[in-house]
């Protein structure tokens, strides 16, 4: 009777264990998922920056050439005005394209594992720094570019992808949290180490993060 009885307790903790392996690895299967979802809509707004970077420099390039040709023979395109202020744009816009493809080349495997994520997070904020001075740099060499239809809608359009970013990275951050508290806390932790769950990475504040450089258009 006793023998009958263990064997019944077995098999009884044997199935709970079995229903609760099975219910929390079905629940780490859709955590992970939202986190790789989220962290999807990350890349396609930084995406949407790489693809829009590009259009605005040659959109600048353009009016560059057609403002030199028309002021050529003024006075103040003789005393070298207008050439110091494409050279400033010059100089930002070869740091805007360094920044840039650096940020590139660090897209395959973004968030592969903590140090990734850091060298790509930085590099993008880098990649921010550097439009910001350029666009500064093209409104004090250029100021009716302003008025120049295709350029304020490419602005308004990076001005939109940069508050997307910011809203996407602070999405991926909430559900990466909490699939990290998932896969860490006891019992789920076993489970997880068993099924081979593990942490997703998280963005970091840089140092000196909380005087972020803003691009203003």
């Amino acid at each position: 009777m006793k023998s009958s009885k263990m064997t019944i307790g077995l098999i009884v903790a044997a199935g709970f264990l079995a229903m609760n392996g099975c219910s929390t690895y079905n629940n780490l299967v859709s955590m992970s998922e939202d986190v790789d979802q989220a962290w999807a809509s990350v890349e396609n707004q930084y995406q949407r920056r790489f693809d829009l970077i590009p259009n605005l420099v040659n959109t600048v390039k353009g009016y560059a050439k057609h403002e030199s040709e028309t002021f050529q023979g003024v006075t103040n395109a003789r005393a070298g005005i207008p050439q110091q202020n494409s050279a400033a744009v010059d100089s930002a816009t070869e740091e805007l394209m360094n920044s840039y493809n650096q940020a590139q080349n660090l897209q395959n495997g973004a968030n592969a594992d903590d140090q990734s994520l850091q060298k790509y997070s930085s590099a993008q904020n880098g990649l921010n720094r550097a439009l910001s001075v350029y666009v500064n740099a093209v409104h004090e060499a250029y100021p009716d570019l302003k008025a120049n239809e295709n350029f304020k809608d490419l602005q308004t359009q990076l001005e939109g992808t940069e508050n997307r970013i910011a809203t996407e990275r602070k999405s991926y951050t909430e559900v990466a949290r909490e699939y990290n508290i998932a896969v860490r806390r006891f019992p789920g932790n076993i489970w997880a180490g068993v099924f081979g769950f593990k942490a997703k990475p998280q963005f970091k504040a840089e140092e000196g993060a909380e005087k972020a450089t803003k691009v203003e258009f």
